[in-house]
């Protein structure tokens, strides 16, 4: 795990997700890297990416897709991408990525065409919104291995920031600035941590929860939400809650 050249000088190697993609390479499998949003799951593929030509293999045997891109909005089309991604195949093995594909209309119907395929190795991302176990099992039955990815880890943390003489400050800055890797491009204007990190929070309550569960009454998601937050590491009861959403009900209850 090392610090990457100056362009790049918060960007880490991720230890496990990538021994993992290594040592599924080849193996006739679906690999799937899922995870929060903005963890770092493209940069991992990306990473895998570079180090297949670092160890020899040819530009043309990589195709690379990130459906989040406007340039490649046209490919979300499945028709489309399947085309697009057949003609660019080779008689050699073929390492296709396809980053964020729940962009992709019907995409079971492309991965399934392609893993039947000879000479393709196949990895997929996606968010936890899109992409749950349960779901990928149904959509993807018995072809695929899920990588599931989380923010960095202290260690990564203090490799990335070079705090591994004072573990201690290392710690306290971890857990107030939180783990997403992003948030250390930002460390030399912390002011701006706690608005990127609120930026994080909201997307993930309106769009991954809230627009995905059809929820009409988003105050009080939002009320619980910021309750359980407020809670952390104490015991919790639907009684709790209770008081917490309708408190002028519990001050109308007689006592005994």
């Amino acid at each position: 795990m090392e610090v990457m050249n100056k362009s790049d000088s918060h960007t880490i190697s991720r230890i496990e997700p990538l021994e993992r993609l290594r040592n599924l390479k080849h193996k006739k499998l679906i690999k799937i890297v899922t995870g929060i949003r903005r963890c770092g799951k493209s940069t991992v593929l990306e990473m895998f990416r570079d180090e297949l030509l670092s160890d020899g293999v040819n530009i043309d045997q990589i195709i690379f897709i990130n459906f989040e891109d406007y340039e490649n909005k046209a490919l979300r089309n499945p028709d489309l991408l399947y085309d697009y991604i057949k003609s660019r195949l080779t008689n050699k093995m073929n390492y296709i990525f396809l980053d964020e594909i729940q962009r992709v209309e019907k995409f079971p119907d492309v991965v399934d065409s392609l893993y039947i395929k000879d000479n393709v190795d196949l990895y997929l991302t996606g968010s936890n919104s899109s992409l749950l176990s349960s779901e990928i099992a149904t959509l993807i039955s018995g072809r695929y291995v899920e990588i599931k990815m989380l923010p960095f880890s202290f260690t990564e943390f203090v490799t990335a920031t070079n705090q591994n003489k004072n573990l201690s400050a290392a710690y306290r800055q971890y857990v107030e600035t939180s783990s997403f890797p992003y948030v250390l491009e930002l460390l030399d204007t912390p002011q701006e941590i706690n608005s990127y990190l609120e930026g994080i929070y909201n997307t993930i309550l309106v769009k991954d929860i809230i627009d995905r569960k059809k929820i009409a009454d988003t105050l009080v998601l939002k009320s619980v939400t910021q309750f359980l937050f407020d809670n952390i590491g104490s015991e919790l009861s639907s009684k709790k809650l209770q008081t917490h959403l309708h408190p002028a009900e519990e001050n109308q209850i007689p006592k005994q």
